[in-house]
């Protein structure tokens, strides 16, 4: 065997390190809103909701700027980093659980907390029983899926990484 056929072979033998469960949290987090708001978007311009994700911008940037691209740029943005948060809170104090409820219940936690109680700061989100009903369902589905992508993705990880410690102390005994 030459010597860059014995590289391969390491190369190949070598596995990759994984992520570590925060980072991926973070990931899951950052990617999980923005996928969903971008889509969110796209049921504002169905007109399936009454809500464009500029919202966020709204208690705190001045301007017309918002109401435009860059606006809806920097919203999505926004949101995928609240998202960071909302993940991180799923993973140390749901990580645990698995169970694709678990994930539902989460995002209709997140939906409430929103509409019923952080509404106020939004002047742009008409109080909750002002809201239509396309604007509720769809809302409540994207905040459901959201809770259901951010619950599957970090308790499957988890999963991953007890099954892989089980696995080391297997083989180590």
């Amino acid at each position: 065997m030459g010597e860059e056929q014995q590289q391969q072979k390491l190369e190949q033998n070598q596995r990759e390190k994984p992520m570590s469960p925060i980072t991926m949290a973070i990931i899951t987090g950052l990617v999980g809103g923005v996928f969903w708001s971008s889509l969110a978007l796209v049921a504002y311009a169905l007109n399936l909701t009454d809500i464009r994700p500029t919202i966020i911008l709204e208690p705190w940037a001045i301007g017309d700027w918002k109401k435009g691209w860059i606006g809806t740029v920097f919203s999505i943005l926004a949101i995928g980093l609240l998202s960071i948060v909302a993940s991180l809170i799923y993973y140390v104090i749901l990580r645990k659980l698995k169970s694709m409820w678990v994930g539902i219940a989460y995002g209709i936690a997140l939906f409430l907390l929103v509409f019923l109680v952080l509404n106020p700061i939004f002047p742009g989100i008409k109080p909750f029983w002002d809201l239509s009903k396309n604007t509720l369902v769809t809302s409540l589905c994207f905040y459901i899926l959201f809770g259901v992508f951010v619950g599957y993705s970090i308790s499957f990880e988890e999963s991953e990484r007890k099954a892989r410690e089980q696995g080391k102390k297997e083989f180590q005994s």
